[in-house]
């Protein structure tokens, strides 16, 4: 590429790297199912050692990079450095002057890709992700790293495959559609979640007992009225109303993949009264549980 520097002595062990060819890039800016975004060049790194890119003018992609060890660096318009460390990413827009390299001391290993297409730049917009270094959650290197692997062997392997490009091209708007999605909550949303999935893991915990809301206000570490406020704002109804569903919910499992009779179920999720819990069931289920358990499912 014109206006490109490179040093690299001589690849890096264990690389990947594919380009894809000009003449596909052109195919799959006409078709439809891909013209709005596309893969054009995807590649990991381990340890590279003396990696290094500056491209004056820019690159005619969007380029995301993802930090997996080690540390680099990333420089955009001359501005101030960026340090990445491991779970680091960035996405490098098209046409902004830039250059990035591997620290010295602790060469970085990145997975990276450059992508392009008509709604390339309005998703990486509308998810914040634009020139930013973004820390992934755990969530989030799980899933971008389950994605690489497959993107690329079929990129790499199905060249010529229209309908590989349009796999992966779909799978792609998924993956940054969803980094965007969790980056995009605040500190005190993600406080929330916190809060929440303790709650809800100490209710499947108990299933087979009861459980007041002033010992799981004390467990997740909360007033009885903010974790009343909690779930009214995430699930739409109160603390022990949620429990009660999720007791329904595992009879329902019971009643489906299991041979235990009403009161062994009834007893399973912690109601000791059958009568009441197939009342309770038959309320929220709208089927009384005999009735639950004939109807074919699947």
């Amino acid at each position: 590429m014109a206006g490109e520097t490179t040093k690299k002595p001589e690849g890096f062990m264990r690389e990947k790297l594919y380009v894809l060819p000009d003449y596909w890039i052109r195919e799959l800016e006409k078709e439809d199912l891909t013209s709005s975004l596309y893969i054009t060049d995807i590649g990991y790194f381990p340890s590279a050692q003396y990696h290094f890119r500056e491209r004056p003018e820019g690159a005619p992609a969007h380029i995301f990079i993802f930090c997996a060890a080690g540390e680099g660096w990333v420089e955009l318009q001359q501005d101030e450095r960026m340090t990445l460390r491991e779970g680091d990413m960035i996405i490098i827009p098209p046409g902004t002057p830039h250059r990035y390299g591997a620290a010295a001391a602790n060469p970085w290993s990145i997975y990276w890709f450059h992508f392009k297409g008509e709604h390339a730049a309005q998703l990486v917009s509308l998810f914040g992700l634009s020139a930013a270094q973004l820390a992934l959650p755990p969530s989030g290197i799980a899933r971008f790293t389950e994605w690489f692997q497959p993107a690329y062997e079929l990129l790499a392997e199905r060249t010529y495959s229209l309908t590989s490009h349009v796999h992966v091209a779909q799978t792609a708007r998924q993956l940054l559609s969803g980094i965007g999605l969790n980056t995009m909550k605040s500190a005190q949303e993600k406080k929330r979640e916190n809060y929440l999935e303790q709650a809800i893991q100490y209710m499947n915990q108990h299933m087979d007992t009861s459980i007041k809301l002033t010992e799981l206000a004390r467990h997740v570490g909360l007033s009885q009225q903010h974790l009343i406020h909690l779930f009214n704002l995430e699930t739409g109804v109160p603390p022990i109303e949620y429990f009660l569903r999720l007791k329904i919910q595992r009879a329902g499992q019971l009643l489906d993949l299991t041979e235990l009779s009403i009161k062994e179920i009834s007893a399973a999720v912690g109601i000791n009264d059958p009568y009441y819990f197939s009342r309770l069931f038959k309320k929220m289920s709208g089927f009384s549980p005999s009735r639950y358990r004939s109807i074919p499912k699947g």
